[in-house]
């Protein structure tokens, strides 16, 4: 979920054009939970292949990374590692899924195809076996991925911090309080969103929030939006009843401190003060990031063999691929 504050972030809508030549740091896990999401059938089942296995997942990353690959985006997958002992979400998520698991029987049997997949949508779950494949997928794709010690944000924080890339791409704004200079969010070739509980669907653009720029039109300090972002809620907290983004920006604005603001409010969940510590001093790892070779004939090997997509489709893509992959070598058309 992350925490929801970006409605009073300041951000400026960009194009695509404006990464060319820049490497963005993605939040994989988000980006998979999103495909699990919203690529499914009419009905909300996910896209399996002939064995019953998921494939949602491989689809959303093959055709969006290679859109932004063609684009000139450099991407670097980034997955979770080993979460806090504290992190707030696992029951919740569990309890939220076994609701929508059985609001979508419900409406599969009433015949309410839209009541169905809206239902359906909540109810998707990462495997470690979709992850490896993920993993795969991306590195036969000639895309580096990282392995975080921890969290995926808190390391693609540190990774644009350093100067490794230019921004984290996700559509929370954890990474923010993690520190991150730069944070893109709806980072994609086109996209449309649809507005909840209407068919009318609106074109979305890639924004950029720059951490200065927060600070400075908010007037707080890093420390202050952290205290800002627990209020609201985050992960690892369940928030402070009644304090939306803005009545939240209001308390630490007066107060400043973590200490003052624990003072004025009712805290529930984890140490306050183990949550604030974990934003401000992740763990996160100065990691060699390395390039994979483009493989593809894994990729075909992969996607066509294995889970069964159409041919045609992942060649058009590969040949696609071959012809700007530095480790394609000067292939050109690889399929023929």
């Amino acid at each position: 979920m992350g925490v929801q504050i970006a409605e009073i972030l300041p951000k400026k809508e960009i194009s695509i054009a404006e990464l060319k030549g820049k490497a963005v740091a993605v939040d994989a896990f988000l980006w998979m939970h999103q495909f699990l999401s919203i690529i499914r059938q009419p009905d909300g089942m996910p896209l399996r292949d002939s064995k019953g296995r998921i494939t949602s997942h491989l689809s959303g990353l093959f055709y969006r990374s290679a859109n932004l690959l063609k684009a000139g985006v450099k991407l670097i997958y980034v997955f979770d590692g080993k979460p806090p002992a504290f992190k707030a979400v696992t029951i919740e998520r569990a309890a939220r899924k076994k609701e929508a698991e059985e609001k979508w029987a419900a409406a599969l049997e009433a015949g309410d195809i839209e009541a169905a997949r809206s239902a359906a949508q909540q109810t998707s779950h990462l495997t470690g076996e979709m992850i490896e494949q993920s993993k795969a997928l991306l590195q036969f794709m000639g895309i580096p991925v990282v392995q975080a010690p921890s969290e995926g944000e808190a390391q693609c924080a540190k990774m644009c911090a350093d100067k490794k890339v230019f921004a984290v791409a996700s559509q929370d704004s954890d990474s923010l309080l993690f520190g991150t200079p730069r944070l893109v969010r709806n980072l994609s070739i086109t996209g449309k969103r649809k507005l909840p509980g209407k068919q009318i669907f609106v074109d979305v653009n890639p924004q950029l929030i720059e951490l200065r720029e927060v600070l400075a039109e908010l007037g707080i300090t890093r420390e202050q939006l952290v205290i800002m972002g627990m209020l609201v809620g985050t992960d690892y907290n369940p928030g402070v009843m009644g304090y939306g983004p803005k009545k939240s920006l209001k308390l630490v604005r007066e107060e400043k401190t973590l200490e003052k603001v624990l003072a004025k409010i009712k805290w529930e969940g984890p140490p306050a003060e183990s949550v604030f510590d974990f934003f401000m001093s992740p763990p996160a790892e100065d990691l060699k990031i390395e390039q994979p070779k483009f493989q593809p004939e894994k990729i075909l090997g992969l996607m066509v063999d294995d889970f069964e997509f159409g041919r045609e489709r992942i060649e058009k893509v590969v040949n696609e691929l071959a012809e700007i992959q530095p480790s394609a070598g000067g292939l050109g058309k690889w399929v023929k």
